[in-house]
C-alpha cells in the first residue's frame, strides 16, 4: 500500500530525484508512525499485567511477613524468660531456625520477582560474614567440614544473587565429594576459591559444565543447572570465573572479585 503511493506521488509530481527524496521521506515517516502506534498497542496489555502482578506480589509478600516476624519475634522473647527446661529451649531453638530458613525463602521470593521485574539492586556487604553465613547453613547438614582462609573485605554487588552462586558452587562441591571430605574456601588478592576433593573432570566435562542441564555423573541427582546460573550471575557482575579439575583428584573453582 505505501509503496503504491509511492508510485501515485511519483507519477503525478515527476521521477527526478527530488521528489522521489520527497516522497521516500513521507513514507518512511508514515511507516514509523504506525510502527510506533501499533508497537505500544501490543505493549500496553503486558505493561498492564506487569503492573498487577508487582502489586499482587507485594500484597501477598507483605501478608506472608506479618506472621514470619510474629514468630521470629516470639521465639525470642520466649527464650529470654529463662526457661531452664532444656527440652523447651531445644523446642524454641528449633523454631528459630525455622523461622530464619523461612525468612531466607522469604527474602529469595522477593527477590525473584524483583528479578524478573528488572529490579535488582547492588549494595556494599561482607564477602566473609556472607561465606561464613552459607557455610553454617550447610553445617547443619553434617555431611562435609568446611575449611576457611577469608581476608575479609567489601564488595558491591546484587548481594542475595551472591548467596545463590556461593550456595551453588557449595553444594556442587558436597554433590560431588564424598562424605567427611574437606572443602576448602580461600580468598586470597581478588581470587575467592572453593575446592573440593571429589570426582573431578576431565577436560571435555569442564567445556560442558556451565550448560544449562548438563551434569557430570548423571547418578548424582540434581536438574543440572546450578552452574548456568552462577555464569549468567558472574557475567551480570563482572566477574571472571574458571574451572581446573583432575579425575579422582577434585574441582577448584576461582572467581575473580576485583571488578565488584
Amino acid at each position: 500500500m505505501l509503496l503504491s503511493a509511492l508510485y501515485w506521488f511519483l507519477t503525478n509530481n515527476g521521477f527526478d530525484e527530488k521528489n522521489f527524496l520527497i516522497g521516500s521521506s513521507a513514507i518512511l515517516i508514515i511507516a514509523f508512525s504506525w510502527g510506533y502506534i501499533i508497537a505500544n498497542d501490543l505493549l500496553a496489555p503486558k505493561q498492564k499485567m506487569d503492573a498487577k502482578f508487582e502489586h499482587l506480589s507485594r500484597e501477598i509478600l507483605h501478608e506472608l511477613n506479618i506472621p514470619l516476624s510474629t514468630i521470629e519475634a516470639n521465639s525470642k522473647m520466649l527464650k529470654r524468660q529463662h526457661i531452664n527446661d532444656n527440652k523447651s529451649l531445644k523446642r524454641l531453638d528449633r523454631i528459630e531456625a525455622a523461622s530464619r530458613r523461612l525468612k531466607r525463602l522469604y527474602d529469595e521470593l522477593i527477590y525473584t520477582i524483583n528479578r524478573e521485574l528488572h529490579i535488582v539492586e547492588k549494595e556494599k556487604f561482607s564477602l566473609k560474614k556472607v561465606v561464613e553465613e552459607r557455610v553454617d547453613t550447610l553445617r547443619e547438614f553434617g555431611r562435609n567440614p568446611f575449611d576457611i582462609h577469608i581476608v575479609d573485605r567489601y564488595i558491591y554487588a546484587d548481594k542475595i544473587g551472591f548467596e545463590q552462586m556461593i550456595d551453588n558452587l557449595l553444594n556442587n562441591a558436597m554433590k560431588y565429594s564424598d562424605k567427611e571430605s574437606s572443602i576448602s574456601i580461600m580468598f586470597d588478592g581478588d581470587i575467592l576459591s572453593i575446592k573440593d576433593r571429589g570426582i573431578g573432570m576431565d577436560e571435555t566435562e569442564i567445556v560442558k559444565i556451565f550448560e544449562r542441564y548438563y551434569q557430570s555423573d548423571t547418578k548424582r541427582h540434581g536438574e543440572g543447572i546450578g552452574l548456568s546460573l552462577v555464569k549468567t550471575y558472574c557475567e551480570e557482575m563482572n566477574i571472571k570465573i574458571s574451572i581446573s579439575s583432575q579425575k579422582s583428584l577434585g574441582t577448584t573453582i576461582r572467581l575473580d572479585l576485583g571488578e565488584v
